[in-house]
């Protein structure tokens, strides 16, 4: 398996340079994370968050909760199957569902969990 299909997106957060705000800096806020298993190896995950620059700073929020979520049970991988997205007010919501593993899964869109969740710690954001 090339090395290269193991690097989330969220992995890639922290290069991006963020959009100036009211105070010049991206400030998102983290507003919770929903769990619910939906079989012994699929799991619902839902989160939401104000200040997002794009869908890309839900999902990564939403990966970082399924890669704790992960080691929480037991687990190394996750491998993202899919999201739905929702804006309201300024809120903007994720709900996305993954499955998870003990090996790596086939599929191009997997997570290591525990780098994942050394780069959320890194990048700030916050997990399950």
């Amino acid at each position: 398996m090339n090395q290269a299909a193991l690097i989330s997106p969220l992995l890639l957060l922290g290069c991006a340079e963020a959009p100036a705000t009211d105070s010049g800096v991206f400030a998102p806020e983290y507003r919770g994370v929903e769990t619910r298993l939906l079989d012994s190896d699929l799991v619902q995950i839902q989160v939401a968050m104000t200040g997002a620059r794009d869908r890309r700073d839900v999902t990564a929020y939403a990966d970082c909760a399924a890669a704790q979520y992960t080691l929480i049970r037991g687990y190394g991988f996750a491998r993202h199957l899919r999201t739905n997205f929702e804006e309201k007010g300024g809120v903007s919501a994720a709900d996305a569902v993954y499955t998870i593993s003990p090996s790596l899964p086939r599929g191009l869109k997997t997570i290591d969990a525990e780098v994942a969740v050394a780069a959320c710690k890194e990048n700030g954001i916050p997990t399950v």
